[in-house]
């Protein structure tokens, strides 16, 4: 099968730093007649987990988001999850899989990180570490590297995984063998991706970050109308040529089983639009991106979890300029054919001012991590002791959340 856009063998070994090995299958899923692929979708910016997933059944959400709520009898109504949760209505495709039991929403969920800067939430979030710290390895890799060096993977073509886009995220950097492929059209760099770096400037080279900012205020007076219509600023096709591309080569036969890639865009300060606006726009690319994922499987869907996981989430209520600021507590969401979906997993917190992080955010109550540990362990079987102490350091106390996986 030809891919778009994709590179020949010798391009990809020869391009710097292009694309990503994994995964070598471990043995015991061979012995048990079973072939899984595990896709990480990292959506940077920090999502707003209640317009993703709205807790339209509870009392004080309303009092919380007014207008802003979705709501069970909203003008532009919700897709009804249960009694409680509805999905964000620019979501149908992940609303089917959710009704076919291929999807799981984990609610009220965080990682460790408990601050709000992009930057070392994301470390934080693809290195698996506990806390902000120096980095050279994401939790993927490690996954895929303890697995080999335990004798437990198989060497050969249909080993490999994959990483997409024009950087190869932390989460799949580290001591094993890393491969990237990236579609021909990426995307420019997003408003909320300049302001992070900006961020980095300020703290590291202030003279530098001044010129970028001048730069920056230069380009936004000169080409503002432009920009709006910039195919950069229109991400669905974006995200599906990504996630659908990984999903085809994660369904070959002799093709990689793992695979990571990252999406831009979800710091939605300013005028988020839940149900008609920008941050509608972004979830159903996100949508049609597991579309995508999906068709794009064929048969080997039944095999494959996908999670779409944020460094952080966002504030309960709506800001001044219509939009979330950073926050804390949001949701992953996992779909695949190989779960046993359809359910909602929240210890839910509450909304009243008093059940609010810190008064500002949704509480997190369920560890990121013991999330990923029980997808891993289940689907990929990884073993515990690795899992706490080399794939999540610093986490045997955290247990793997059992039964994700059918």
């Amino acid at each position: 099968m030809s891919f778009p856009h994709a590179p020949s063998r010798r391009a990809m070994l020869a391009g710097s730093g292009a694309l990503f090995a994994w995964a070598h299958m471990p043995r015991l899923a061979h012995a048990e007649g079973r072939d899984p692929r595990f896709l990480t979708i990292i959506l940077r910016g920090a999502l707003d987990g209640l317009a993703t997933v709205a807790p339209a059944g509870d009392p004080d959400w309303i009092a919380l988001r007014g207008d802003n709520a979705l709501r069970f009898d909203s003008k532009i109504p919700p897709l009804k999850l249960d009694s409680f949760f509805a999905l964000n209505p620019a979501m149908p495709n992940l609303h089917h899989m959710f009704q076919a039991n291929e999807a799981i929403i984990v609610h009220a969920c965080a990682t460790p990180y408990r601050e709000r800067s992009h930057f070392d939430g994301q470390d934080l979030l693809e290195s698996g570490l506990p806390q902000p710290a120096p980095s050279d390895s994401g939790w993927l890799n490690r996954t895929l590297h303890g697995l080999a060096s335990a004798g437990r993977v198989e060497a050969g073509e249909r080993a490999r995984a994959l990483g997409i886009g024009p950087a190869l995220p932390l989460v799949v950097r580290g001591p094993a063998p890393v491969l990237t492929w990236s579609p021909q059209n990426a995307p420019a760099a997003s408003e909320d991706t300049a302001r992070r770096l900006l961020d980095l400037y300020r703290h590291a080279d202030l003279k530098l970050a001044n010129v970028m900012e001048e730069n920056a205020k230069l380009v936004a007076m000169e080409h503002t109308d432009d920009m709006r219509k910039a195919p950069g600023n229109q991400p669905r096709a974006y995200f599906a040529d990504a996630a659908g591309t990984a999903a085809k080569f994660l369904a070959q036969p002799d093709g990689p089983r793992i695979g990571a890639l990252a999406l831009d865009g979800w710091d939605t300060h300013n005028n988020e639009g839940i149900a008609g606006g920008r941050l509608a726009q972004l979830l159903g690319s996100l949508d049609g991106a597991l579309a995508a994922v999906k068709a794009n499987m064929g048969p080997a869907w039944r095999e494959t979890v996908v999670a779409l996981v944020t460094e952080f989430g966002r504030t309960a209520r709506i800001n001044g300029t219509d939009g979330t600021d950073h926050g804390t507590a949001t949701v992953a969401l996992l779909a695949g054919g190989a779960l046993k979906g359809g359910r909602v997993i929240a210890d839910w917190p509450g909304l009243k001012p008093a059940d609010l992080y810190e008064d500002r955010d949704l509480k997190p109550t369920t560890d990121l991590r013991a999330v990923l540990k029980g997808v891993l362990k289940d689907h990929l079987r990884v073993e515990d002791r690795a899992l706490a102490e080399t794939v999540f350091p610093g986490s045997k106390n955290i247990k793997p959340v059992a039964g994700l996986v059918g």
